[in-house]
C-alpha cells in the first residue's frame, strides 16, 4: 500500500496546497464539541488515497518539483510501465488526465500551481478517458497490495487501459526479466531495489517521490513519545546507496520538508486513520485522553503544526 538530510535542497513552493476538494470545515470547527469531531471523522471512509476530505481542515505544502506532472512527461516517453503500489490509482489517473490535457495559453511553469489546478494525487479535469488512454504507454500495470485500494484502482484505471495486479508489495514481482523501461512509484512503503532493476530493460529507469526521513514525526511523537531509532529512517542517501547496490545509477535525489498543519481534531483522527503506519494500532478509543487533550491545545493556541519529508530520486539501469 502506498503510502518519510537531503543532498540537494530546492527551493520549497510558497503555495501551501489544501489536501483538496471541499472547504468550510474549519469555520465552524470551533463550534463543534471533541466528541462530535472525532466521531465524525470516525465514520467516514479511509479507502484510496484521496486526500480531499480535508480539504479546510487540513493543509500541506507541496513539494516544489511537481511528482505528478513530471510523472505525466515521463509516461509519454514509455513503452512500458509498472506504477508499484498504486494505492487507489488516484495519482496514475491524473498523470494520465494531465498527460491528455492540451496546453493552455497562460499556464504555470512548474513548481507554481494556481487556483483550480490539479494537486497532487488528485485527478486533473478536462480530458477524455480515450485521450487518456492514449497518454499512457502501450502497456501499463500497476501494483497493490490492500484489497479495497485494488478495488478502487482497478475500477479508476481499468478504463484507462491499466492492468492492475494485487500483490503483497514483497519480492518477487510478478513479472519477466526487462519487461518494463519505466517503474514508478509514489510514497513507496519500501523499496524493493533489486526487483525494481531487475524488471527495468536496460536504459530503463525509475522515477519516484519517497517519504523521507522523520515525515509527520511532530504528530508521531505527541501519541508515541520519542521515537529516535525510526527518525533515522528512510533517508535519501540510504535509498541512494541501496539503488546503487542493485546496480542501478542514481542521476537525480531532491529533498524537501515541507509545513503541515492539522486544523481540527477531526483531520488528526482522519489523517491517522488513513496514513496507518504513522501511529500503529491508532484507534480513538486508545488514544482518546491525548486526543482530548490535543483538541483543547488547538483550541487555545492555533493548528498543529507538523513538518513531511519528500524526496524525489530518478536511478537508471545501464
Amino acid at each position: 500500500m502506498v503510502r518519510g538530510t537531503a543532498l540537494r535542497h530546492e527551493g520549497m513552493t510558497r503555495t501551501v496546497k489544501q489536501f483538496a476538494g471541499r472547504a468550510g470545515h474549519r469555520d465552524d470547527a470551533g463550534m463543534r464539541t471533541f466528541e462530535e469531531l472525532i466521531a465524525e471523522a470516525e465514520a467516514v471512509s479511509v479507502d484510496g488515497w484521496d486526500f480531499s476530505w480535508l480539504a479546510g481542515r487540513a493543509t500541506e505544502e507541496r513539494p516544489s518539483w511537481g511528482y505528478q506532472r513530471l510523472l505525466a512527461e515521463r509516461l509519454g516517453r514509455a513503452s512500458a510501465a509498472l506504477d508499484i503500489q498504486t494505492g487507489g490509482g488516484e495519482v496514475l489517473a491524473g498523470a494520465a488526465r494531465l498527460a491528455a490535457a492540451k496546453p493552455v495559453a497562460g499556464q504555470p511553469t512548474e513548481g507554481q500551481p494556481t487556483e483550480g489546478q490539479p494537486t497532487e494525487g488528485q485527478p486533473a479535469p478536462g480530458a477524455s478517458a480515450p485521450a487518456q488512454r492514449g497518454a499512457l504507454p502501450a502497456t501499463m500495470a500497476a501494483t497493490e497490495s490492500w484489497p479495497p485500494n485494488v478495488a478502487r484502482a482497478t475500477g479508476l484505471l481499468h478504463p484507462l487501459g491499466v492492468v492492475v495486479v494485487a500483490d503483497p508489495d514483497e519480492p518477487p514481482l510478478p513479472f519477466g526479466d526487462g519487461a518494463f523501461d519505466l517503474v514508478t512509484s509514489r510514497h513507496p512503503v519500501k523499496a524493493w531495489w533489486s526487483e525494481i532493476a531487475r524488471v527495468l530493460r536496460p536504459g530503463g529507469a525509475y522515477y519516484a517521490q519517497h517519504v523521507g526521513p522523520a515525515s509527520g514525526f511532530e504528530l508521531v511523537e505527541y501519541f508515541l513519545g520519542p521515537q529516535p531509532e525510526a527518525r533515522r529512517a528512510r533517508r535519501p542517501e540510504d535509498e541512494s546507496a541501496a539503488a546503487r547496490d542493485a546496480g542501478l545509477e542514481v542521476v537525480d535525489l531532491r529533498s524537501e520538508r515541507l509545513r503541515m498543519e492539522f486544523l481540527d481534531i477531526g483531520a488528526v483522527v482522519y489523517f491517522l486513520r488513513k496514513v496507518i503506519w504513522m501511529v500503529p494500532g491508532f484507534t480513538v478509543a486508545a488514544y482518546r485522553d491525548r486526543l482530548r487533550e490535543l483538541d483543547a491545545l488547538i483550541r487555545a493556541e492555533g493548528p498543529f503544526v507538523a513538518h513531511s519529508a519528500r524526496f524525489l530520486i530518478e536511478a537508471r539501469k545501464p
